[in-house]
């Protein structure tokens, strides 16, 4: 019989680890530090702290740069689970250099520093040109779904939001008429409905709150939507998996090496509406690259759901070709439809496989060349 050795992974160790040994060459998090450390200009940040005499030393900009960039590409937004990281992950504590900032920090940073990232995201644009990265003469855009942190329990219009308040405070004076009306409640039965009515009392005051002090939401078409308590900003979105609450993410990516020219998030599920905005952020960044009218001559590709004519005119304006299909495209297109609508799934047939007797091969109905791959017994 095998006899193998036996292994403990929850057991804690007490190791000797040079840092900087941690940040290989040729890594994420390798580019990252290389590029914060030595290439951006972050002196911007420092205006933004008035410690010099008096308070606590500060963490470094660069040093939050890279653990929160660091761990929002490997799908860790959160503050508390940012911290969490730099207590635990080596590679994280590595780019912390040993620090441990709190997750107070780490948040107040990410929403106080905005109009400096932006201007580091455009230093990392020309250091992006620099190294022949980009091109700056078709770019693409797209959005994707993105959840938040803020619960769909506290999403709804005003009247909505109102009636729920209203909900909770009838369960509020239940459990106060039943501790008046029985006497004979167990002790362990009292504290249990009294951590409950705080609960709901603490949900009254915070609705009560938001009423008080924000305005009715509105659309794109001017119709009221669902506001929410704890980030207004977002909203439900309808997504390939369901309703989430959170944002709509869209890029604008150049085609050479698909980096990413220009990013927003916004809290609707109809990313059309925002169109002009990109092409006017995708400018902003493409004039320290190319100068002034850094946009003319060139292409934006698009989806159906960025057509409009108000977003055409948004393009024309800056000079530049959009190309954006409308939602009839399909039926209008013979190689796809062929004058019959395929409905759901449905399979490509042999009818839309055009065949090139020259070279013994098909064109499938995106252009591509089909390829043979023989089976492997």
């Amino acid at each position: 019989m095998a006899h193998y050795k036996k292994t403990e992974k929850g057991q804690g160790l007490f190791l000797t680890i040079n840092l900087s040994e941690q940040i290989i060459p040729g890594t994420y998090e390798y580019t990252l530090t290389r590029l914060i450390d030595n290439k951006l200009d972050l002196s911007i940040f420092d205006r933004k702290y008035n410690n010099d005499y008096t308070g606590a030393a500060a963490i470094e900009p660069r040093i939050l740069l890279k653990i929160i960039l660091y761990c929002y590409s490997i799908g860790i937004i959160s503050s508390r689970k940012i911290e969490k990281m730099c207590k635990y992950n080596m590679i994280v504590k590595a780019l912390a250099e040993d620090l441990e900032p709190h997750c107070t920090t780490i948040s107040n940073f990410v929403s106080g520093m905005s109009n400096e990232i932006e201007k580091i995201f455009n230093g990392v644009l020309l250091v992006c040109n620099g190294m022949g990265l980009i091109k700056g003469k078709m770019f693409a855009i797209d959005g994707c779904r993105l959840p938040s942190n803020a619960s769909k329990e506290w999403s709804g219009t005003k009247a909505e939001l109102k009636e729920k308040y209203e909900n909770i405070k009838k369960i509020s004076k239940a459990i106060i008429e039943k501790h008046r009306q029985n006497d004979l409640i167990g002790k362990e039965e009292k504290e249990a409905d009294l951590k409950k009515l705080k609960k709901l009392e603490n949900k009254e005051a915070k609705i009560l709150d938001f009423l008080k002090t924000h305005e009715e939401r509105l659309g794109a078409s001017g119709e009221v939507v669902k506001s929410n308590i704890t980030d207004n900003e977002s909203g439900k979105i309808k997504g390939p998996h369901g309703v989430i609450q959170g944002y709509n993410g869209i890029a604008v990516a150049d085609s050479k090496n698909q980096v990413i020219i220009a990013a927003n998030a916004y809290g609707s599920v109809s990313e059309g509406q925002f169109f002009p905005e990109m092409v006017e952020r995708t400018e902003r960044s493409m004039r320290g690259i190319k100068g002034e009218n850094p946009l003319k001559g060139t292409i934006m590709l698009g989806d159906n759901g960025y057509f409009s004519e108000d977003n055409l005119q948004a393009a024309k304006s800056k000079e530049m070709e959009a190309i954006i299909p409308d939602e009839q495209y399909r039926n209008r297109d013979e190689q796809l439809n062929d004058g019959e609508h395929r409905k759901g799934k449905a399979r490509f047939d042999a009818r839309f496989f055009k065949y090139n007797e020259k070279g013994n091969y098909y064109i499938c109905p995106n252009g591509k060349v089909l390829t043979f791959r023989a089976k492997v017994k």
